[in-house]
């Protein structure tokens, strides 16, 4: 068993190799593979090939490649277009007009998509034209696509619970179940954050229009009904017990290429490019899983886990204090890194340490997720920030971030609340 510090100085050589431009999946093995030699051996490095096969022959990873090609055909097939303008009929009246469209959007589609990068980009590229011609402050409509966009990877589906759930054995289920409420919240907050920033300030919403009649109102609902359906037969099918979240998965890649037939965009071009995009994303989430297992294997052995333990037990921090100082110290992992690395690199180490703690594995995964979204507006390696401000294309990403500001503020004050009451996240799953 290795100490505390050593175990800190491998922490911070993965980093270092995150920072200088080496991907992920590669600084991960290469961290476990030097750790595996200098203390253990090199037969411990040669298991590297069992480690792989028992680490991708597990049914549930299936479900990433289906997931992913789910939301490419249902982008590609027009759903959000649609999506955008029926509930932009519904919601223009509210303070704060079309921008509370771009939360309810990105709220919609996470629950198909499962990517907070696709959500941004996706509702970016419809919401920008539309709140531009309509004298939008330009600032808070950045803000709320790149803030919309997190609740991609915490309204499930979510690649990254799904990540989160094999690497640490935790039901995909429970935790897709937990994501439900604590997501909805979020959204419902981002809107009130709007409400009140437009009453304060009416300027910031633009041009007031005028409300279609009720009769175009119920009509456009129309176009809701193929991602609502996508959304209920899917996470349904795992609620109720009658599919796995792969068979879910695979439903929901039928339903939408039905939906894609319906609205007449199925063609060979069209699923040629959905199965390049997922392939392409699938590729790279599975190889980062492969190097996480094994530095999991490696960290195992070394009894890591053990020494960040007694380490954390000899401060003498209550449970809630150790939350907070992990709060702060994700916070500053993620102007660093992109979400999937921050993630992999610490779970290892730190779902032990909570569990230790008397916290539920589920819940921390929440939590996690919460902390991912952060990172997401954070600068300077925000990634939906440079997702919008790439859609934008013209100005400075300093506008993003301004604009993201308050929903920061906002973030963090439901981390407080689900630290508090964490029934938040573990209401729904333990009454289901």
């Amino acid at each position: 068993m290795i100490d505390f510090g050593t175990a800190f100085i491998g922490f911070l050589i993965m980093l270092s190799l995150m920072l200088v431009g080496i991907s992920i999946a590669a600084s991960l093995f290469l961290t476990a593979a030097l750790g595996a030699l200098v203390y253990l051996g090199l037969p411990t490095l040669m298991s590297f090939g069992n480690t792989m096969w028992g680490a991708l022959n597990d049914f549930i990873l299936t479900c990433i490649p289906l997931f992913i090609l789910l939301g490419e055909i249902l982008v590609r097939a027009g759903v959000t277009d649609r999506m955008y303008r029926s509930l932009a009929g519904w919601l223009s009246h509210l303070p704060g007009g079309l921008l509370h469209t771009n939360i309810v959007s990105c709220s919609i589609f996470a629950a198909i998509s499962g990517s907070s990068v696709a959500t941004a980009a996706t509702i970016g590229t419809v919401a920008l034209p539309a709140l531009e011609e309509r004298k939008y402050d330009e600032k808070l409509v950045l803000g709320t696509i790149a803030a919309g966009g997190t609740l991609g990877i915490l309204i499930p589906p979510s690649i990254n619970m799904i990540v989160y759930g094999a690497i640490t054995n935790t039901s995909i289920g429970k935790l897709f179940i937990a994501g439900i409420v604590p997501g909805l919240l979020l959204a419902a907050m981002f809107m009130l954050a709007i409400v009140l920033l437009c009453v304060m300030r009416p300027s910031l919403a633009g041009v007031k229009e005028a409300v279609p009649p009720l009769s175009q109102r119920l009509r456009a609902l129309c176009d809701l009904i193929p991602p609502g359906l996508v959304f209920f037969v899917v996470m349904g099918g795992i609620y109720m017990g009658w599919a796995t979240p792969t068979e879910a998965a695979a439903i929901g890649v039928v339903m939408s290429l039905l939906v894609a037939a319906w609205y007449r965009k199925l063609s060979f071009a069209m699923l040629h490019e959905s199965f390049l995009a997922a392939t392409r994303t699938t590729a790279m989430v599975l190889l980062i899983i492969l190097g996480a297992f094994f530095l999991n294997y490696v960290v195992g052995i070394l009894g890591v886990p053990q020494a960040v333990s007694s380490y954390v037990a000899a401060l003498g921090t209550t449970p809630i204090e150790t939350m907070w100082i992990l709060v702060i110290l994700y916070i500053v992992l993620g102007c660093f890194l992109e979400t999937l690395s921050m993630m992999i690199a610490t779970v290892p180490v730190i779902v032990p340490l909570v569990v230790s703690l008397g916290f539920d594995p589920v819940w921390f995964g929440i939590f996690l997720v919460l902390m991912m979204e952060l990172s997401l507006i954070t600068p300077p390696v925000g990634m939906n920030l440079y997702v919008v401000q790439g859609i934008r294309g013209k100005g400075s990403i300093t506008d993003v971030i301004r604009g993201s500001l308050p929903f920061v503020v906002i973030m963090l004050i439901l981390v407080a609340l689900i630290i508090y009451f964490p029934g938040i996240a573990l209401w729904l799953p333990s009454h289901l």
